[in-house]
């Protein structure tokens, strides 16, 4: 019965060592440039085709991953960039609010042991990679920048390390 004891509390404290959450932040694919206003935050532009062939490769990038939940703005783009994703994954996507970002940084970090991709824009992304490890290492993305993932890691302890990839 000891042993038995002891084999579960090591097992226990196992997984707690390797608990952590993983947070996958993107900017979303190349929007269709070629729409009126499309350059601008309030504009709504579909994905434009090189967009969309990026989008399907965002599957292939992450396959590696048990994707837990995927969360967009409510633009088209975001929803647009992460929808194969999450219909590989029969996920739905989550709309949140790029305007609350703080609180939304806290409603992610409440949620433990999971990987949750969020998409989002060239200034937003960024923004919530700082927020979610609560220091400022992160600029904006340049307007041409469409091809980064940053890979954000906290573990049991609250310690966060972020991995910036390409794809």
């Amino acid at each position: 019965m000891k042993k038995y004891l002891i084999g579960i509390l090591a097992t226990f404290f196992m997984v707690q060592l390797k608990a952590q959450s993983i947070y996958i932040l993107i900017r979303h694919a190349e929007k269709d440039t070629t729409q009126a206003s499309s350059t601008k935050m309030n504009a709504n532009p579909n994905l434009s085709q090189q967009g969309f062939e990026r989008a399907n490769k965002l599957v292939t990038a992450l396959q590696d991953y048990t994707i837990d939940e995927i969360y967009a703005t409510n633009f088209l783009r975001t929803q647009q960039t992460v929808t194969p994703l999450a219909n590989s994954y029969h996920k739905s996507i989550i709309t949140y609010d790029y305007k609350t970002l703080a609180a939304f940084a806290d409603t992610l970090l409440q949620q433990k042991n999971k990987t949750i991709v969020i998409a989002g824009h060239n200034t937003t992304t960024p923004a919530l990679v700082n927020l979610l490890i609560k220091k400022q290492q992160f600029a904006a993305l340049d307007e041409s920048v469409y091809n980064k993932i940053f890979i954000v890691t906290i573990d049991n302890k609250h310690e966060a390390t972020v991995k910036v990839v390409d794809y």
